[in-house]
């Protein structure tokens, strides 16, 4: 059982969960008021739906042998192109004028994705150079489509994807379910999983059996710029605002965190959508914890940095090898002593 991949990143969210229950013994208390759930850990689902949406897009692309730096940016505009769309809306309150502004945000992810997509598989660009593009130039289409400024908007529709609840249980949580569910099936219930592994694991090989690894690889970074424009309309509905300058910031470097955590190697090949959700999560209950332990907010960066190198070294066989190597040296030998009898 310790030599499961994921045994390692489900200890480590274990033993901070119990680090905040420790230091607030209500942090696992979830309460039911006005026919809704509130609590810590509902916060933490929550909070988390929009980077685990991020993070599964990433994983297939990172299963391909790719990556993808432009996802912050991919959230920035969806919620940018949609707060604007509301904002212009006789009714902002109007349904089919909020479904409208969500099809338009989202129908511009899957392009972008698609560009992305494009530049690595069909004109062959290296991927952290193709997303790097879209990182750089995205991020000040953003700030074109708001114009520099902080777009606010008052529907209640809209603010229902990141804040509303069915069935008393916050929406955003229930589409993060539904995409990894819907994704999970996809990809473990045909042969779509095993052909990404394949194209990840050996690019040439899959080739020339016959896969079509290009218009994999494309598909991949479809999906994971549909991902992203999904987060990007959760975060933008939680403050029931859009920002190009900071929404969706850094996003990228986490959910690659995420993937990595959960066990998928950025060398590509073979990836798990669970360890990807356990990662997400614990980065997520990572910032919990810092606000329940009261630490500086200066030091929140280096708390994860040290936090996540230490999931990653003892998730790590090799570390565990070595350490294990270096344990049974320190332990001294005992040489047991022969002792003759004469009779």
């Amino acid at each position: 059982m310790v030599k499961h991949r994921l045994f390692w990143p489900a200890a480590a969210l274990v033993l901070l969960l119990l680090g905040n229950f420790v230091a607030s013994p209500r942090f696992f208390a979830v309460q039911f008021r006005e026919g809704h759930l509130y609590g810590s850990l509902i916060d933490i689902l929550r909070f988390g739906a929009p980077l685990i949406l991020v993070a599964l897009g990433m994983t297939l692309v990172i299963a391909t042998g790719g990556i993808d730096l432009s996802v912050g940016s991919v959230v920035a505009i969806s919620g940018a192109v949609a707060c604007l769309w509301v904002s212009r809306l006789g009714d902002q309150n109007s349904l089919g004028g909020t479904l409208g502004a969500v099809g338009i945000a989202i129908a511009l992810s899957l392009l972008l994705g698609a560009c992305n997509g494009f530049l690595v598989s069909v004109l062959g660009v290296q991927p952290i150079v193709g997303t790097l593009i879209l990182m750089v130039a995205g991020r000040g289409l953003a700030q074109l489509i708001t114009d520099g400024q902080i777009i606010t908007i008052t529907g209640t529709h809209y603010r229902d994807i990141g804040g509303g609840f069915v069935a008393t249980v916050p929406l955003s949580i229930l589409i993060a379910l539904a995409a990894f569910g819907i994704s999970s099936l996809a990809v473990r219930k045909s042969a779509l999983g095993m052909l990404i592994e394949a194209v990840g694991g050996n690019p040439e090989a899959s080739r020339l059996a016959g896969v079509a690894s290009r218009r994999l690889i494309w598909l991949t970074y479809v999906f994971c710029g549909l991902c992203a424009g999904v987060a990007g309309l959760m975060i933008s509905s939680n403050v029931s605002s859009a920002d190009g300058n900071n929404a969706g910031l850094w996003i990228e470097l986490d959910a690659i965190l995420a993937v990595v955590i959960g066990g998928t190697r950025l060398t590509g090949g073979r990836f798990s959508f669970g360890g990807t959700v356990i990662g997400a999560l614990l980065i997520q209950t990572l910032s919990t914890t810092v606000y329940t332990l009261g630490i500086p907010p200066e030091t929140t960066l280096l708390f994860k940095a040290v936090v996540v190198l230490a999931v990653c070294l003892v998730q790590s066989p090799q570390f565990r090898r070595k350490f294990a190597r270096r344990s049974r040296r320190s332990v001294p030998v005992v040489k047991d002593e022969k002792v003759e009898v004469t009779l």
